[in-house]
């Protein structure tokens, strides 16, 4: 009897040993989204800061949040800098997503800012196309060109 239940604590310790030394590792995916709006500049530029109103050109790369990279950027989905052609917009009017019109305001000509962007300020539940799944959060790397 006792055999047995030696026998049968070293298989449940065991069981227990192996099961925490799992090699799967929990990732946050573009779909889980993140909550917080993160903006992080990687040059400040100069002049006056771009405000509500103000037409602005930019450069843009844009990727899908990947939890599992140093950088957090995921799939690549567009770029105005591989087309060669800049974006431009009203800043503040809506004519982009949420995320864009409060993470380009305060920037300067010359300025570039990474821009985490949760799917509340993106494209939400709908997402956009096959290339942004629905809730998903974002990653952008924006260059402000021009203001006008």
């Amino acid at each position: 009897m006792l055999i047995k239940r030696i026998c049968l604590i070293s298989l449940i310790t065991s069981f227990m040993v192996l099961n925490g030394c799992s090699d799967s590792v929990e990732t946050k995916s573009a779909t889980e989204g993140m909550m917080e709006f993160v903006k992080t500049d990687i040059a400040v530029g100069h002049g006056a800061e771009v405000t509500q109103g103000d037409t602005v050109a930019v450069h843009y790369t844009g990727w899908l949040y990947d939890d599992s990279v140093a950088d957090k950027k995921g799939q690549q989905f567009d770029s105005s800098r591989d087309r060669g052609s800049p974006f431009e917009f009203p800043l503040g009017a809506g004519r982009v997503i949420k995320g864009w019109d409060q993470g380009v305001e305060g920037m300067k000509v010359g300025g570039r800012r990474i821009l985490i962007i949760p799917s509340n300020l993106g494209y939400g539940k709908k997402g956009s196309g096959r290339a942004i799944p629905p809730n998903a959060t974002l990653v952008f790397d924006v260059e402000l060109l021009d203001v006008r």
